[in-house]
């Protein structure tokens, strides 16, 4: 659709009106541990939307996510209870569900001996 403006001294211009908005969501997500409990397992579901416009990114306590369908624009922002190794987590795509593994971060639990004073 276009609008037509004209400015004093000027001639007539068209002016494209933006397309419709998309509407924003926030996708649902489920996460639990694996069967081996040494890692997450996340699912987020993405109904309609292409691969190439999901966007992830993680830290070692949280990810996010975003996506585009041709009406809706799905953002996600969702923490972990523990820490995972970002170097090693994988994701696939696959009918509207992204599926990321990512295994937990190991912890150094070497003790110190505290002086009492």
């Amino acid at each position: 659709m276009t609008e037509s403006i004209m400015k004093e001294g000027e001639e007539k211009e068209e002016i494209k009106k933006d397309e419709p908005r998309k509407r924003i969501f926030s996708p649902e997500m489920c996460s639990y541990s694996n069967e081996e409990n040494t890692g997450y397992v996340i699912e987020v579901v993405l109904p309609g939307v292409e691969k190439d416009t999901i966007h992830l990114k993680m830290t070692n306590e949280d990810i996010f996510v975003t996506g585009e369908s041709d009406a809706i624009r799905y953002v996600g922002s969702y923490g972990l209870c523990c820490p995972v190794d970002t170097n090693k987590a994988r994701a696939r795509y696959n009918n509207g569900l992204l599926r990321i593994e990512a295994p937990f971060e190991d912890i150094d639990l070497k003790t110190v001996e505290v002086d009492i004073e």
